[in-house]
């Protein structure tokens, strides 16, 4: 990109983005999933009457001792990649142990397993033929004996990845008794280029960072994504035109639709639990307020209209309220108020300045991102604003997104950057909601502003 191709906006507009995107952005711009059958099979082995079933096991107490399980190779080119993503994906969330051992034949000798100091073994086959892949997968309970999973998977050649990520969801389920969050995606902005005038391309992945891919070409620059909660949709803003601008992308499709025509800068988007409405920012003279624009109807309503900056607005779960960021009070902080707008209430009181904030899934948490001191945190709070926790710290730690269960969240960590950029990195990390493990996904080069889909997005 170069100067030349940047946007042409007003200093005002440009003073809102810069307060709403921060450092991060505008300094750089200066089983039931689709094609797989899933059938149960029968049981192997029984408990004895009065044994227990599956291990119940908290998240708690995995996180302090993770669950050891034995994953060993399912057979052939597929089973290597399978049971390779299945170890990945419960390892990679610090919650499981994964134990290489021998593929046991029938019921397995479960005294072997227990000497590996075993508390599940994972069993199966997968195969390829002219019918597509199948995948025989059986879950164990080692210390009762006891199969406490069965199921057969089918579905095309190509597909292996995606019945490895359902297994672990269904392992992380039975053993954790909450769902898995494996078989999701997470959009993204890739970066390339010099740091100053840098390309960024709309970007797509599995959670685990592989199959990422283009969705944007980057003649434009594109920032925040956000999946729709329900259908298979992003919306994000782009500078299309020269004019920062919310849009819609139907993934199916590859239709891509303008949302909401307003005379002002349209940024910060995001979706209803329902999947109906988007809300979003909107500048106006000095300040910016925030709408609801109807998906169906296209029809708009102003939520806000206090004279500050209003933006970065976030539905709750059961879509009843709304998380926003607004320096009504003379800095950016955080505030709640009812989704048909009004009885705005502040929530953050710590040290800095809020942004940035997104509900959980679960509706107990709201994640936000605090600057003080020249230095970035993200952090979670109760929707009261009690009980704040900061997760994880850095030159910039921001745009926070949570997984499908509530339990992570991903997130862009970018570094200082020298003369010429030189030094600078941006990448997306993962992070427990208790600040535990945190890593980095392997973005194809570098990557920003994550969004989460939902499960089987």
């Amino acid at each position: 990109m170069r100067p030349s191709d940047l946007p042409l906006i007003s200093d005002v507009e440009a003073s809102l983005l810069a307060t709403h995107f921060g450092r991060r952005a505008l300094l750089g711009a200066g089983a039931a999933a689709t094609g797989v059958l899933a059938m149960p099979l029968s049981a192997l082995a029984q408990a004895a009457p009065g044994a227990p079933g599956a291990a119940e096991i908290t998240v708690d107490q995995a996180r302090t001792a993770p669950i050891p399980i034995v994953i060993p190779v399912l057979g052939g080119d597929a089973g290597q990649l399978v049971s390779s993503v299945i170890s990945g994906d419960l390892g990679n969330c610090g919650l499981f142990a994964p134990i290489n051992g021998a593929l046991p034949v029938g019921v397995p000798d479960f005294g072997t397993y227990k000497s590996l100091g075993a508390r599940a073994l994972v069993s199966g086959t997968a195969t390829t033929g002219a019918g597509g892949l199948r995948v025989e997968f059986r879950l164990w309970d080692v210390l009762t004996g006891q199969q406490i999973q069965g199921t057969a998977y089918t579905a095309g050649a190509g597909d292996a990845r995606k019945i490895a990520h359902i297994i672990a969801d269904v392992i992380y389920e039975r053993l954790l008794g909450e769902k898995g969050y494996f078989n999701s995606r997470i959009a993204y902005i890739a970066r390339s280029g010099p740091r100053a005038h840098q390309i960024t391309r709309l970007a797509i992945m599995d959670q685990d960072g592989a199959n990422s891919h283009y969705l944007s070409g980057g003649q434009w620059l594109t920032l925040t994504p956000r999946f729709s909660p329900v259908s298979d949709q992003l919306a994000f803003m782009s500078y299309a035109n020269n004019r920062p601008r919310v849009y819609v992308l139907n993934l199916a499709t590859g239709r891509q639709q303008l949302l909401g025509d307003f005379d002002g800068i349209s940024f910060a988007p995001r979706f209803a639990p329902d999947g109906h409405t988007v809300i979003m920012s909107v500048t106006r003279g000095g300040g910016s307020d925030i709408y609801s624009v109807d998906l169906a109807s296209r029809g708009k309503r102003q939520l806000t209209s206090s004279g500050a900056i209003d933006t970065s607005p976030c539905y709750s779960p059961d879509g009843s309220q709304i998380v926003f960021n607004s320096d009504r009070g003379g800095t950016p902080q955080l505030y709640i108020m009812s989704a048909g707008g009004g009885g705005a209430k502040r929530i953050s009181y710590g040290n800095g300045i809020y942004g940035s904030p997104v509900w959980s899934p679960r509706g107990d948490l709201i994640a936000f991102t605090r600057i003080a001191n020249g230095s970035f945190s993200l952090g979670v709070m109760a929707p009261d604003g009690t009980g704040e926790r900061i997760l994880t710290q850095g030159f910039t730690v921001d745009t926070a997104t949570f997984c499908p269960n509530g339990r992570v969240l991903a997130f862009c960590r970018q570094t200082a950057a020298g003369a010429g950029g030189a030094g600078f990195s941006s990448s997306i990390g993962t992070i427990d909601i208790t600040g535990f493990h945190e890593r980095s996904i392997p973005a194809a080069g570098m990557a920003s502003d994550p969004a989460w889909s939902p499960l089987n997005g």
